[in-house]
């Protein structure tokens, strides 16, 4: 019998992602569709970039996810002259008995959740620093390989429009990211509540730890069990391909890892409404996110005004 199926009453997991969603609420108003789908990177043990205007909450919502979910936490800031041993750590020279050696002193890199604040700032050599933590969970420092915690996740941010001094991220380093996740502006009734919140008196509104690393790893490996037909499994293959095979407005496709991010994200997502099965909604819902960063358009398409996500409805609407 598998995990899945020994959980008996998937509702009341259900009401556990509802209890996270209370406790996140009580310092971010709105945005849930964002916070579910930080969520779905983190069933699927994946990394996610976050893209929004400045001053939408980000790193705030970032920050009080991880104390929900009782995870360590740290934040880098991106800038230029950010190196990849501030990152990964260094060795350190130490007088011990008399005696000089050296002594790893680990970076902020070992935690469960890294948060990377505009991460094209970074120059290209420390965003490759990252390379190996996001994929492996492990960085190198000299001749040594250290294991990261488990979980771990790298949830970076961007700002869209304020490109001098940036570095964009390569295409290497874009498909290590599960989701591209745009941060829209917050809805009218959102922001007048965001505005009460904040502009009376402050008061403290400490989220409470719900799960913790055990809970977070039974939970991804149960999201790994969720059954998906193989027509809609075929589906979802095929809106990738399709990427590929599009020449007229898509220069580049997305590679088979979206294919496999794009079933898992499914399976998250079906879990997180409390189903044992993946629906074909499922797909058409985790396509925009998952696929987004992974194409690149070619001049016609850019010429006549399409963007990305217009090029994906429209795949996703044929198959």
């Amino acid at each position: 019998m598998s995990k899945l199926e020994s959980v008996r009453n998937l509702s009341r997991l259900k009401e556990s992602f509802n209890a996270i969603y209370e406790e996140v609420g009580k310092v971010i108003v709105g945005q849930l569709d964002v916070l579910q789908q930080v969520i779905i990177a983190i069933l699927c043990d994946s990394n996610a970039l976050l893209e929004s205007y400045p001053g939408l909450g980000k790193t705030l919502m970032i920050k009080t996810l991880a104390q929900t979910l009782d995870l360590k936490f740290t934040r880098i800031q991106s800038t230029p002259d950010l190196m990849p041993s501030d990152i990964t750590g260094t060795y350190l020279i130490e007088e011990k008995d008399g005696k000089k050696e050296f002594k790893f002193q680990p970076g902020p890199v070992f935690t469960n959740i890294l948060l990377a604040d505009e991460i094209n700032r970074a120059t290209p050599k420390t965003q490759a620093a990252l390379l190996e933590a996001m994929q492996e969970k492990q960085v190198t420092v000299g001749n040594n390989t250290f294991k990261l915690d488990k979980p771990f996740f790298v949830l970076a941010t961007q700002n869209p429009i304020e490109q001098e001094g940036t570095y964009p991220l390569p295409e290497a380093q874009t498909d290590r990211f599960l989701m591209k996740i745009k941060v829209d502006y917050p809805e009218y009734d959102d922001e007048l509540s965001i505005v009460d919140r904040y502009s009376n008196v402050v008061q403290e509104n400490e989220p409470r730890a719900l799960l913790g690393a055990s809970s977070i790893k039974l939970l991804q490996d149960l999201t790994r069990q969720v059954p998906i037909a193989n027509d809609i499994k075929k589906k979802a293959v095929s809106i990738v391909t399709t990427t590929r095979t599009n020449k007229k407005i898509i220069e580049y496709g997305a590679s088979p890892r979206a294919s496999i991010g794009l079933v898992l994200a499914a399976k998250a997502k079906a879990l997180l409404d409390g189903r044992k099965f993946v629906s074909e909604k499922d797909i058409k819902e985790m396509a925009l996110p998952v696929i987004r960063h992974r194409i690149i358009l070619n001049f016609e398409a850019e010429r006549e005004g399409k963007t990305v996500d217009d090029v994906i409805n429209a795949i996703t609407s044929k198959v």
